[in-house]
């Protein structure tokens, strides 16, 4: 094998998307640290990829953005550097982890050999058609496994032991409670992930006046911010926090007594951060998609279910003790 190898990892979105890669990422370079890892991630996740040290360079891309101009010239200079980046960059392997042909067409630009899924194990098999080389993983496995399971087949390395995200929360920031506090993940990308503001303010009376824990509700959109200031109001002494940075929510979440979010981006990043995690799942399976669980992380609910909030702060007695 050559003293340094480049190697390309394509996973464009979204938030958990990236957070599920690190794992694989962490594995493949415990193996090989000669590898130089650069990753092509969506402008608006690129500090996602950035967060994992073994990230040499972050090569963005801003599909979400383009496609509502494609006809603008600013579009197609952006789409040219991003090909002229790709391209200053001669590639041992380039790793398309999505499946999907928004991945796939971005890889293929890259010049050099190109893996992924088979067309069994792919998300869209028209994908498949752009690879060099394919591999067959499981669908039913976590989305996590999947991941390892992609990485250990293209190196040659047989996946072992549990699995680690290899990040860091960073330095506390400046103006986080001196006490222990929890973190109250409300936000999510579509209502049916929601769990009731009710819920929330019963959760949240219960974790100050019981275990005496300060509040953080973190946000992301207008709405968000407006959901986490009726939130506060009934939550006399908890924080809406300012608006966050990838690596300052980073911050935030690592250096938590306790995080109970939904099925939302910031709840993986906080599983990666092993920190004590209860995550609520209302629409979406968690045995695909959910967090790891762990001493420190527990999954409650699934599809059509919607956890009580005696279920979760029995769960979080237990991974609070436990961590």
């Amino acid at each position: 094998m050559p003293a340094m190898m480049n190697v390309l990892i394509v996973r464009t979105s979204s938030m958990g998307d990236l957070i599920h890669t690190w794992p694989a990422l962490t594995e493949l370079v415990r193996h090989y640290p000669n590898l130089r890892i650069s990753w092509l991630a969506e402008e608006n996740f690129a500090d996602i990829a950035r967060l994992h040290p073994a990230v040499s360079q972050v090569i963005t891309l801003a599909w979400r953005r383009w496609r509502k101009g494609l006809l603008a010239n600013s579009t197609w200079n952006e789409m040219k550097t991003m090909q002229k980046s790709l391209h200053g960059t001669k590639w041992d392997w380039v790793i398309d982890s999505q499946g999907l042909l928004k991945s796939a067409i971005p890889a293929r630009l890259a010049g050099g050999p190109l893996a992924g899924f088979n067309w069994k194990s792919v998300r869209e098999p028209l994908a498949c058609l752009l690879y060099n080389k394919t591999y067959s993983v499981s669908r039913e496995l976590s989305a996590i496994d999947r991941n390892r399971a992609l990485f250990a087949q293209i190196f040659g390395y047989q996946v072992e032991g549990a699995a680690k995200f290899g990040i860091q929360p960073g330095l506390r920031l400046s103006w986080l409670p001196v006490d222990n506090y929890a973190v109250l993940l409300h936000a999510t990308s579509r209502s049916s992930k929601e769990w009731s503001e009710a819920n929330w303010i019963d959760l949240g009376r219960q974790l100050q006046d019981q275990h005496g824990l300060k509040l953080l509700i973190p946000w992301g959109s207008d709405a968000e911010h407006t959901r986490a200031q009726r939130l506060s109001v009934q939550l006399p002494g908890s924080m809406v926090a300012p608006r966050l940075a990838l690596d300052e929510a980073a911050s935030l979440l690592g250096h938590a007594s306790a995080v109970i979010g939904v099925d939302t981006g910031l709840t993986h990043l906080a599983n990666a951060l092993d920190v004590p995690l209860v995550a609520l799942y209302t629409d979406t399976d968690p045995r695909l998609t959910g967090v790891i669980e762990t001493e420190a992380a527990i999954n409650l609910g699934g599809i059509g279910k919607n956890p009580s909030v005696k279920q979760v702060l029995d769960a979080l007695a237990s991974r609070r003790g436990a961590a």
